[in-house]
């Protein structure tokens, strides 16, 4: 059987993310307290073909505390078992999560007249805290619509039985802040920057103009070679680790020039590598 546990603070887009697997032929429980979990994988193993059964279960703050405390445990016994368990975990940045609860008018479960929003958002990352640490898989939300959310879960979860580990190369824009699903982080904003070139600044690192003038320079090219090398050395290693997936951020000041180009660039070179290869530009998605 297969088990996934989708866990994360709440409005980071589990409910979502649990109906995008149940219409895909999950069977999904959301909220099971994690205390319950080794008596449910108990009763689905003892029934017929349970090989090919696809379970998906929610994890999260609404749990009683001792319950999510004692979660990485009982997921750890169960893959010391063999049951092929993932955690993926969602989360957006707080103020993203305080916009969308504002916008919905729901109530956060840890808030109470005594613990405002952001407070409650807080407690929660800090009781999920352990959950967040033995992720297999983390999503951050913050500029994901709904549709590009259950895009990356088809993509990342429901696909990952396609050859070998799947490697998201992403851009970003660290005045946007660094991706929470980042593994590896390369820092391109010590390259010559198109922004301040009139006629390439309302373009993108996939416009030729674009490319042809970051390949003019030594720079680009150095730092190119720079990071395939250290990829071509590490990854290899990622997934010799058994990782099911790993995210690479490239990000410069704005995410729309130089950090789309070295995506573009890094993902065609490492497709004859890996066979599942990724590309997310996430301040285009916006």
């Amino acid at each position: 059987m297969r088990l996934v546990i989708i866990s994360g603070r709440s409005g980071s887009g589990k409910s979502s993310a649990l109906q995008l697997l149940e219409d895909v032929g999950f069977n999904c429980i959301d909220n099971l307290p994690a205390s319950l979990l080794p008596e449910l994988i108990r009763r689905v193993t003892e029934q017929p073909s349970q090989e090919n059964t696809q379970l998906a279960l929610g994890i999260d703050a609404r749990n009683l505390w001792h319950d999510v405390r004692q979660a990485p445990k009982v997921i750890n016994d169960l893959r010391d078992s063999g049951i092929d368990c993932d955690v993926i975990y969602l989360d957006a940045r707080s103020p993203v999560l305080v916009q969308r609860f504002s916008e919905t008018r729901r109530k956060h479960p840890l808030s109470d007249s005594h613990t405002h929003l952001l407070e409650a958002l807080n407690r929660e990352k800090e009781l999920l805290a352990p959950l967040a640490s033995m992720a297999d898989l983390v999503i951050d939300t913050s500029s994901l619509t709904l549709h590009q959310l259950r895009d990356q879960m088809k993509s990342r979860v429901v696909g990952k039985d396609s050859p070998g580990m799947a490697i998201l190369f992403q851009s970003f824009g660290f005045k946007h802040g660094v991706p929470v699903d980042a593994d590896l982080v390369f820092d391109l904003r010590c390259l010559p920057n198109p922004y301040w070139i009139p006629e390439l600044r309302n373009k993108t690192g996939m416009d030729p103009e674009v490319a042809e003038f970051l390949q003019s320079h030594q720079e680009t090219r150095d730092m190119q070679r720079d990071i395939t090398q250290f990829l071509e050395r590490w990854l290899p290693s990622y997934q010799q680790s058994n990782r099911s997936y790993t995210s690479v951020s490239i990000g410069c000041t704005g995410g729309r020039h130089r950090s789309v180009y070295m995506v573009e660039q890094l993902a065609k070179a490492f497709a004859g590598i890996f066979e599942n290869i990724q590309v997310r530009h996430r301040e285009q998605q916006k």
